[in-house]
């Protein structure tokens, strides 16, 4: 049972919270103790709330997992987890993650994704493009939590690069659901409105935007100043390398896994954060 509940509340996926953290590390403030601590009380809090939209999400979708070839063994679709176990659970990390949030000043934000995601789960997910809109929207909304905690301005810069990967990496997990699919039936209602093709474009078309915007930013004047280095740019070659690397897992592998596992699976993909993290402190610090 106790498998089947972390399993419910998707931890992996916990991940792409770190998001948060990047105002600070942008900011130049990474060596703040006091707003780290509070970084930290923002990610649980979000976790939290990220898990109840997850179960929200799980709910509504347990007729349609439970004739998928792989989500069938989700705790819900399983019936592993019973409904009124994973409601009362639902409830407790929303109370949880807003009590944090009310503490912190950010409750409007938690209860923007929240409305955001309700919605997103009752209908917006169901309409091609948009659907992937919304999920690259709540990656820009980690950022603002992230900045409005540590009172650090987010340059347009960061907002655009943000939105952009997001994107890029929403159209990738369309396409590896439809990988999932393959010589099946149980499509769900959006993957009808998408195809490899198509979805291979996007992916082309937002790793290209991305690497450029970066480049733009790595040169612009701000950061030239901020970092008071002509060189920045040369981080620009983990995140191509970062791009290039995901591209080929997702064209040749023709993995099933969604973005997050990728990541946490991919030896190479890692490295290349890691670089980049190096690399950029090293310039900025």
């Amino acid at each position: 049972m106790i498998t089947s509940i972390l399993t419910l509340l998707r931890p992996h996926h916990y991940i792409k919270n770190s998001f948060i953290f990047l105002p600070l590390f942008f900011g130049l403030k990474v060596f703040e103790l006091h707003l780290i601590y509070q970084l930290l009380l923002s990610f649980i809090g979000f976790s939290s709330i990220a898990s109840a939209v997850y179960i929200f999400n799980d709910t509504l979708d347990i007729k349609l997992d439970q004739n998928h070839p792989i989500k069938k063994y989700r705790p819900l679709a399983s019936g592993s987890v019973p409904l009124k176990l994973a409601f009362f659970l639902a409830t407790l990390l929303l109370l949880f993650g807003f009590s944090i949030a009310i503490f912190q000043q950010i409750a409007f934000i938690f209860l923007f994704y929240v409305l955001l995601n309700i919605v997103y789960s009752l209908k917006l997910k169901h309409i091609p493009i948009i659907d992937v809109f919304i999920i690259a929207i709540g990656f820009v909304i980690r950022l603002f939590i992230g900045a409005t905690v540590t009172s650090v301005e987010l340059s347009i810069w960061i907002v655009i690069m943000t939105f952009l990967l997001a994107l890029f990496l929403a159209f990738s997990k369309r396409k590896c659901d439809l990988v999932s699919l393959k010589g099946t039936s149980n499509a769900r209602p959006v993957l009808v409105s998408y195809n490899h093709e198509f979805l291979s474009t996007c992916m082309a078309i937002m790793a290209s935007v991305v690497i450029v915007s970066y480049i733009m930013y790595t040169t612009s004047s701000s950061v030239l100043a901020s970092t008071n280095s002509d060189y920045v740019y040369f981080t620009s070659i983990f995140v191509l390398f970062g791009i290039l690397r995901y591209l080929s897992i997702t064209y040749f592998e023709k993995t099933t896994d969604n973005p997050t596992k990728i990541l946490l699976h991919d030896i190479w993909l890692q490295l290349s954060i890691i670089g980049w993290l190096i690399s950029f402190a090293v310039m900025l610090y």
